[in-house]
């Protein structure tokens, strides 16, 4: 159903206010305040902030699983076929990312916010509908990655996975702030192309170091 034009204009101050200081620490005030709304017509619109949270996830999260199934199943149907190297399956995450972030002023701030939000211990709501909704689309990348990694357990993939994830998101949702050090450390900023580009070989050595069946010290 097509939004009206109130709601579409708390969705986009809300997802500024998201951008800037974070899900937890926006107030329902700063968003009515900034659209210039009361608060019966984010009530009206979303039902609640948790509302409002789900329209921004469904808004930044569906467009970035259509285009990464997209490029899977472009690939899987390549004529040469073959094991898809976790190398080519990070570049397609990461080229996703980005023509997110090329599409939408405030998308890879508030979607890095947003998978930090659903990590939080208190967000199970928020965390078990992306999963449900989402788990399908998903699998079909991390079944791939799978594949292409050592012989481990399914803990240790599980692990190693949300390794890989926290290390895209802790880059991503702190971006600004690293280019700040490295201006200041070498008088240069980084672009975020070149950011993900040098991402995805750290990632792959660690997803394919060798799984260590014996913890390396005991407390």
């Amino acid at each position: 159903m097509q939004q009206s034009l109130t709601a579409k204009k708390i969705l986009l101050s809300a997802e500024a206010l998201f951008a800037e200081q974070g899900f937890a620490e926006t107030t329902m005030r700063e968003i009515t305040g900034a659209a210039k709304v009361n608060l019966a017509a984010v009530n009206y619109h979303f039902g609640s902030k948790k509302g409002l949270i789900a329209a921004v996830a469904e808004k930044y999260i569906t467009p970035l699983m259509s285009d990464l199934q997209g490029l899977l199943i472009e690939r899987q149907a390549d004529e040469k076929g073959g094991t898809i190297t976790s190398e080519e399956l990070l570049e397609m995450l990461m080229r996703t990312l980005l023509k997110l972030g090329k599409a939408r002023q405030f998308a890879l701030p508030v979607f890095m916010r947003l998978l930090e939000l659903i990590y939080m211990k208190n967000q199970e709501e928020l965390r078990d509908a992306i999963l449900t909704r989402y788990r399908g689309s998903f699998s079909v990348f991390t079944e791939l990655l799978r594949k292409d990694s050592p012989v481990m357990t399914d803990e240790e993939f599980f692990w190693r996975l949300h390794f890989l994830m926290g290390s895209i998101i802790f880059t991503l949702s702190n971006f600004q702030t690293l280019v700040a050090i490295e201006m200041r450390e070498y008088e240069r900023a980084a672009e975020i192309e070149l950011t993900l580009h040098r991402m995805i070989p750290v990632l792959v050595a660690g997803l394919q170091a060798r799984p260590e069946h014996t913890p390396f010290t005991r407390l």
